[in-house]
C-alpha cells in the first residue's frame, strides 16, 4: 500500500501542475481504473479500514487462511455534455468479502456494469480541478469462494452506485480521476448462510484511482493548439505563440508573435520579422546609417535629397541635382566647370573666361563682350573699333541735319551730309544705327519730345529711301532732356538741336 500511495502523490503533484484543453474539445474519454473495494453487510461495517482480506483455504490439516487484498480493476468509458455534466460507464472486475473469524467469513469475485451521470460542481471548463458528484443504475454478477448455504456459487444483483470524486488535468488529453462510490445491492446473500440474522443487504464501497484518455479532434481552424471554441484570436499566423484564448503572445503589440519576433520588445514590421523600420524606407534599422531619415537601401538607408545619385552626407550641394565630380554640385551647361565658380552658368564656357564663352572669337568673354557676335577690340569693349572718317561724318551730323523751324522736315541742305551716313551704312553691312533726336528747351516739353521724335523718324525715312534696310536702324526723341550745352545762351540752344547717330553692331532690343 505504501508504495501505491507515493506513486498516486507523484502522479497527483504531476496533474495538478499543468493546465490544458478541457473536455468540451474532446467528447469521448477512455479510461482504465484500479483500487480497494470494502463490505457493509450482516457480519459488520468495512468501510474506510483498508485490511487486507483473510482468505480461508483448504490444508492438509484442513482449513487454513491466507490474506489478500480485496482490488478492483476497471474500464471508463464517458461522454461529455456540458460544463455542468457528462455520462460514464463503467465496468469493474474484483474481489470482495470480509473476515470475522473461520465461521463467519465470505470471499466472492464479481463483475459490474453501471451507467452513472455526472454532476460538476464548479461547472467551469478551465478548471485545473473538477469535483463532482455522480448517481447510477447497473448492475453485478458476483461469484461466491464456496457454494452458499443457499445452494449458490454465484448470484446477479441490481446495483445503484452513488459517490464523489476529482477530475484533474494532466496533459492535453489526458486527466487524472479519483473517485469514491457507495454502491446499494438488492441481495443480502454474499455471506451465505442460513444462521445469520439477514437484517443488513450487502452493501460496497470502491476507492479507485485511474487514468482517462481524451478522444476525437479539436477542432483549430488556425492550427494554434487552442480550440475553436475557446479561440477569440481565430486567424493566428500559424506558428505563433498564443494565450489562453488564442491570441497571439506580443510584448510590443506590432502584430507578430513573440516567438516569431526578432525584436520582441521594439514595435516592428512583418518584413523584418518584427524589427522596425523606423523611417519606412524599406531598410531594417540595424542596417540603416541613417534611421530617422528616409533614405535609399543602396546607401544604408541614407537619403539623397536632390536625387543625384549622391548620397545627403557626401553631397555638398544636397537640394540641388549635381554630379559627382564636383561632389554634388551641379554644373548646369556642362562646361566642366561648377556652378559656384561659372561666370556663365547657363552657357559653355572656357576656364579661361570662367566659365564663359567668347562666341565671336576676340579674345573677349561674352559677359563682358558688348558686341559677343562681332568681333571686336577691348578697348571698345568688344565691338569692332568705328572708323575715324565715319565718326567724322557722325559729328559733322550733329549740327549739319537742320528742319524747318517748329517742323520735322529735312532742309534740302542737309541731304549732303545724310547721303554720307547712307554710304556709310552700305559700305559697313555690320553696322546698325541708333538714330536719336534732341532739342533745345525753349517751348513746352512735351511739345518738344514730340518734334524731337519726330525728326528722328524723318531722318531714318530718308536713309530708307536710299536703300538702308529698317532692320539696321532705330529712332527715337528725348526732347531737351539730354543738353549737351547751356540752353541759355543762343550758341549753347543751337549745339541742344542736334541729330545723334550711333553704331551699334548687336540685334536691337
Amino acid at each position: 500500500m505504501n508504495k501505491k500511495l507515493r506513486f498516486l502523490t507523484m502522479l497527483l503533484a504531476f496533474c495538478t501542475s499543468q493546465l490544458f484543453a478541457q473536455t468540451a474539445d474532446y467528447k469521448w474519454a477512455v479510461g482504465v481504473n484500479f483500487g480497494y473495494s470494502e463490505y457493509n453487510g450482516d457480519l459488520g461495517n468495512g468501510f474506510f479500514k483498508f485490511d487486507f482480506l483473510q482468505k480461508r483455504i483448504p490444508t492438509t490439516n484442513g482449513m487454513g487462511i491466507r490474506n489478500t487484498n480485496p482490488g478492483i480493476y476497471g474500464l471508463t468509458v464517458s461522454k461529455y455534455q456540458s460544463r455542468f455534466f457528462d455520462f460514464a460507464g463503467q465496468f469493474y472486475i474484483g474481489e470482495w468479502g470480509h473476515f470475522t473469524s473461520t465461521y463467519q467469513s465470505f470471499y466472492t469475485n464479481f463483475g459490474s456494469l453501471d451507467v452513472n451521470a455526472r454532476f460538476k460542481f464548479l461547472g467551469k471548463e478551465n478548471s485545473r480541478i473538477t469535483p463532482y458528484i455522480s448517481l447510477g443504475l447497473g448492475g453485478r454478477y458476483v461469484k461466491v469462494d464456496e457454494p452458499n448455504d443457499f445452494g449458490k456459487s454465484s448470484y446477479n444483483e441490481v446495483i445503484i452506485p452513488a459517490g464523489f470524486g476529482l477530475n484533474i488535468k494532466c496533459e492535453e488529453r489526458v486527466y487524472l480521476n479519483i473517485q469514491s462510490q457507495f454502491g446499494w445491492t438488492n441481495n443480502d446473500q454474499a455471506e451465505g448462510s442460513e444462521n445469520l440474522q439477514h437484517y443488513t443487504w450487502d452493501q460496497y464501497l470502491n476507492h479507485t484511482v485511474g487514468l482517462s484518455i481524451l478522444l476525437g479532434k479539436m477542432k483549430d481552424a488556425d492550427g494554434d493548439g487552442i480550440s475553436d471554441k475557446k479561440d477569440i484570436c481565430p486567424n493566428t499566423p500559424s506558428g505563433a505563440l498564443v494565450d489562453k484564448v488564442g491570441c497571439i503572445v506580443d510584448g510590443d503589440k506590432d502584430g507578430i508573435a513573440d516567438n516569431l519576433d526578432k525584436c520582441p520588445t521594439v514595435a516592428g514590421v512583418a518584413k523584418f520579422n518584427g524589427c522596425p523600420d523606423s523611417d519606412n524606407d524599406g531598410v531594417e534599422d540595424a542596417n540603416d546609417k541613417c534611421p530617422n531619415n528616409a533614405g535609399l537601401e543602396k546607401f544604408a538607408g541614407c537619403p539623397d535629397s536632390d536625387g543625384d545619385g549622391i548620397e545627403d552626407s557626401k553631397d555638398k550641394c544636397i537640394n540641388v541635382k549635381g554630379i559627382e565630380k564636383f561632389e554634388g554640385c551641379p554644373d548646369t551647361d556642362g562646361d566642366g566647370i561648377e556652378d559656384a565658380k561659372d561666370e556663365c552658368p547657363n552657357k559653355a564656357g572656357t576656364a579661361a573666361f570662367n566659365g564663359c564663352p567668347d562666341t565671336d572669337g576676340d579674345g573677349i568673354a561674352d559677359n563682358k563682350d558688348k558686341c559677343p557676335k562681332v568681333a571686336g577690340v577691348a578697348a571698345n569693349n568688344g565691338c569692332p573699333e568705328v572708323k575715324a572718317a565715319v565718326k567724322k561724318v557722325f559729328e559733322k551730323a550733329l549740327q549739319g541735319i537742320q528742319f524747318e523751324t517748329g517742323k520735322t522736315t529735312i532742309k534740302k541742305t542737309s541731304n549732303s551730309i545724310l547721303d554720307q551716313v547712307a554710304k556709310i551704312m552700305n559700305e559697313n553691312p555690320t553696322y546698325k544705327l541708333a538714330i536719336a533726336g534732341h532739342t533745345d528747351n525753349v517751348g513746352n516739353a512735351e511739345k518738344n519730345l514730340e518734334l524731337s521724335k519726330g525728326r528722328a523718324a524723318a531722318v531714318k525715312a530718308y536713309l530708307v529711301a536710299k536703300g538702308i534696310s529698317t532692320d539696321r536702324m532705330t529712332s527715337n526723341g528725348f526732347g531737351d532732356t539730354q543738353p549737351v550745352a547751356d540752353n541759355t545762351t543762343t550758341e549753347g540752344k543751337a549745339k541742344n538741336r542736334r541729330v545723334e547717330f550711333k553704331v551699334e553692331f548687336e540685334d536691337f532690343e
